[in-house]
């Protein structure tokens, strides 16, 4: 059976992405503050900026998904060195803590890959941005540098999201007019939701992308190249 290990699977992106796989008899893995609420999921309670050892999975593991990530938008004059130090550690360090400790179970698959999320906010410049974008344009490096060190082996790939309807957006969504005024901000004019994000992720670790690895997909409703 194919075993899938989701960080963040308790809400929005990891959780509509646990979903599927689980519906198609996939074995999924959740390690995360919260447990997801679905039945069939195996979870383990971890937060990942903590400076615990994350649980110990025997056995082989045939993708890695990192979902956690932050919105943390304040003009640059008032960021302090902690906001980026966590924006850093949450959206970065604790990818590499996860790829450290299960890059052995990865090696085990016959056809393993490991898939990141970056922003749009990396690609494009926008105020207000400023230390999401650092971590971000950092996780886009990491994707690269991985897949070119891991190759052939394991494929790494990331998904670069704009705003999408998930708790983590909450504070931006949060009243008709501001979900309106995302949605003109696309050229599709919409925003994202979690499934538009989880059917992409979906494909990528599966057998279908078998020839991709080291690339940024953006699933964004066409906002890093669009201009209408």
């Amino acid at each position: 059976m194919q075993r899938v290990l989701i960080i963040g699977a308790s809400s929005g992106i990891g959780f509509s992405l646990a979903q599927k796989l689980i519906n198609q008899g996939i074995e999924v893995i959740s390690i995360s503050r919260n447990k997801p609420e679905l039945d069939e999921i195996i979870f383990h309670s971890y937060d990942i900026l903590s400076d615990e050892i994350p649980p110990q999975i025997e056995g082989e593991i045939n993708s890695i998904i990192y979902c956690p990530g932050s919105i943390n938008l304040k003009p640059f004059r008032v960021l302090k060195k902690e906001d980026f130090i966590q924006d850093f550690n949450l959206n970065v360090y604790g990818a590499i803590k996860i790829i450290q400790l299960y890059h052995s179970n990865l090696s085990k698959s016959n056809s393993p890959s490991i898939l990141l999320f970056s922003s749009v906010a990396a690609n494009i410049g926008m105020p207000f941005h400023t230390s999401i974008s650092a971590s971000k344009g950092a996780i886009e490096g990491l994707t690269k540098a991985l897949a070119a060190e891991f190759a052939p082996k394991i494929r790494v790939n990331c998904i670069a999201p704009s705003l999408t309807y998930t708790p983590l957006a909450d504070k931006l969504l949060n009243t008709p007019e501001k979900i309106e005024a995302s949605n003109q901000r696309h050229p599709l004019k919409r925003i994202g939701e979690a499934d538009d994000i989880a059917n992409t992720a979906e494909f990528l670790i599966s057998d279908k992308a078998s020839w991709i690895t080291g690339q940024i997909i953006h699933v964004d409703g066409g906002m890093s190249t669009l201009k209408i």
